[in-house]
């Protein structure tokens, strides 16, 4: 037998021995997600979350757990029995989200946290980062299982603030890189996944940007405050407040059409009262483009019209951009290099390129700076109609997004997550999930 087909044949029964573990850790995996969707904690207060996570990490016996990275990011370091040049990490996300749960399962979220700021507001995993945690902690244990057979090193970041944390803090992505998080080792790969509404089981992949570029915008609109039966006595901040978020949904039309960007003012903070008219206003909102570039633009445009607008009342208009994050962007090599091992674990038919989206996800700045993947995986009641679109199955639970109050995630779906995490660690450590740097250059 030549030496490639004996490799290939201990491939396959350590892959065999992956898809064995990953069995047998599910219904661990399933109890650990509905334990955090219990008890979900908001961006940089993830203190419960991150104590489950060292406390399972340390017990597998790795070689390191990091902890306190970022607030309460979490690393830990496993290294293979055989020699290897390579180093993959794996990420989830562990914040939660200040929305109401109603998901409708037994083990929904009532948590409401009233000393975060801007709160008190309720919490829930309305954007599935429970079962990214939970899946996580499954590869750790499958591939801890089979450390003697991996030839270089595995690093499980458990990243927290993703959505973003407070605006008078640091967190996420960024503050792990600066704080040394992967340092030592450095990764030759990151890889992440992200559930999301799709037909349970199936792979979604985007070449190019799979997410956008993202900036939060804070507009503090500056009047005189007055009493409310006397408006000529000061200026009011409302109505240029008003024709801020009118002029906005004009933006869109100053920038080419071809590539999508959008404006959105999620939060309205105002401190006057029903007979009081205020001295300020502030709009919060995100700022999305789907190619990087044209943020500066976006950003121009939107800060001429707020300062304009307001001075149009009497008013003024102070605009910042906040907490700025890249786009995820898959590059063609990292993806051509993945579709097999992707396909190996959920079947050619159900790995499918996807179209980009305005959502964000700072693990960019991982995979950005390292190189690697990050893909989707559907975890909902759906079947791909004719033209390739998610729709619900008859009987089932239906399309519900990521953010939305009611979201939810299929269980039975988590042994996938933790399959494809475990096998795309082996493949890259193997030499079989590698890129060319000049490929990507």
């Amino acid at each position: 037998m030549s030496t490639e087909r004996t490799t290939e044949a201990a491939h396959d029964e350590i892959r065999a021995a992956l898809d064995r573990a990953a069995d047998e850790v599910a219904g661990q995996v399933v109890a650990w997600r509905q334990h955090l969707h219990r008890h979900p904690e908001l961006s940089n207060r993830e203190e419960g979350t991150a104590a489950l996570v060292a406390a399972h990490l340390r017990a597998l016996g790795l070689d390191e757990v990091r902890t306190g990275i970022a607030g309460h990011g979490v690393v830990g370091v496993l290294r293979g029995g055989r020699p290897g040049p390579r180093t993959v990490a794996l990420r989830a996300d562990m914040d939660a989200l200040p929305v109401p749960d109603r998901c409708g399962a037994p083990f929904a979220s009532t948590r409401v946290d009233a000393d975060y700021p801007g709160g008190p507001f309720p919490v829930s995993h309305a954007c599935g980062h429970d079962c990214h945690t939970a899946m996580l902690m499954g590869a750790a244990s499958v591939l801890a299982g089979v450390r003697e057979r991996l030839p270089g090193t595995v690093l499980f970041v458990f990243q927290p603030a993703e959505e973003g944390p407070p605006v008078t803090e640091e967190g996420g992505a960024r503050a792990m890189l600066a704080e040394g998080a992967l340092d030592d080792p450095v990764p030759s790969m990151v890889f992440g996944l992200h559930v999301t509404p799709y037909p349970k089981g199936w792979v979604g992949y985007k070449v190019g940007n799979q997410y956008a570029a993202s900036t939060l915008v804070r507009i503090v609109v500056t009047g005189h405050q007055v009493h409310g039966s006397t408006p000529w006595q000061g200026i009011d901040p409302m109505p240029a407040a008003g024709g801020i978020l009118t002029g906005i949904g004009q933006i869109y039309r100053q920038v080419s059409a071809f590539d999508p960007v959008t404006v959105t003012i999620g939060h309205v903070e105002d401190v006057g009262r029903f007979n009081v008219i205020g001295q300020t206003v502030t709009l919060w909102g995100t700022v999305r483009c789907a190619v990087e570039s044209d943020m500066a633009e976006v950003q121009r445009r939107l800060a001429v019209l707020a300062e304009h607008t307001a001075a149009a009342y009497g008013a003024t208009a102070a605009v910042d951009f906040l907490q700025p994050v890249p786009p995820v962007r898959n590059t063609a090599a990292w993806v051509a290099a993945g579709l097999p091992t992707l396909r190996r674990v959920v079947g050619e038919e159900r790995v499918v390129e996807t179209v980009g989206t305005l959502g964000y996800d700072d693990v960019s700045e991982f995979v950005n700076r390292f190189g690697g993947l990050y893909v989707t995986l559907g975890v909902q009641d759906l079947a791909l109609d004719e033209a390739g679109r998610p729709v619900p199955v008859p009987g089932g639970r239906g399309l519900v997004t990521n953010h939305n109050p009611g979201f939810y995630a299929d269980d039975d779906t988590l042994v996938t997550g933790v399959r494809l995490h475990a096998h795309v660690a082996l493949a890259h450590l193997a030499g079989e999930l590698t890129v060319d740097p000049a490929e990507v250059a």
